[in-house]
């Protein structure tokens, strides 16, 4: 089995050394999603746990909705990078807890604002012990940062995108949805 050498990460190191879950992390973290490929799957949150069990690498990963079908996808860009870094993988997709935009990182959504997709606004309250009020909350325009906006569709792109227009530069645009 290969590892990584943490101080020279291109060097590979004897067998007897095991990577660390930093590592193990760090190459996971390289698998960008492919239906918003500015986002890694670690800053979408839907990487949820990297282990080395023996001598094969278990990764876990939650999906943003039972039916995405970029999972499978996912799974084989994971497998992909861990054989490239010499490493036997086995990836287990869990639905419990059920993902939420809670898990998003804030450089995720600034980079989804970056490449044009209004971010999540709030949080899920999927964590909370009370029932979460709903509120109809202005989705600022990714484009010029108006909040004179407007939902077109509930569904856009994918499930997890609402498709909203400007009412001020009267472009289009995406936001994924709270949930």
């Amino acid at each position: 089995m290969k590892t990584l050498n943490k101080e020279a990460p291109d060097q590979e190191t004897p067998d007897h050394e095991t990577p660390d879950k930093e590592v193990l992390w760090q190459i996971a973290s390289r698998i960008n999603d492919p239906e918003i490929p500015v986002l890694s799957i670690a800053e979408l949150g839907i990487l949820r746990a990297v282990e080395l069990i023996g001598e094969r690498v278990k990764v876990t990963i939650t999906p943003t909705y039972s039916g995405c079908p970029a999972m499978e996808t996912i799974r084989d860009d994971l497998l992909a990078e861990f054989a490239r870094e010499g490493f036997s993988a086995e990836i287990e997709l869990v639905l419990s807890p059920a993902w939420t935009t809670d898990w998003m990182t804030e450089s995720g959504k600034a980079k989804l604002a970056g490449y044009g997709i209004a971010p999540p606004s709030g949080r899920s309250g999927l964590g909370s012990q009370h029932t979460p009020v709903r509120l109809a909350l202005a989705v600022k325009c990714p484009l010029c940062d108006s909040l004179n906006t407007r939902e077109l569709t509930r569904f856009g792109s994918t499930s997890c995108k609402a498709l909203y227009k400007c009412q001020d530069c009267l472009e289009p645009f995406d936001y994924f949805k709270v949930h």
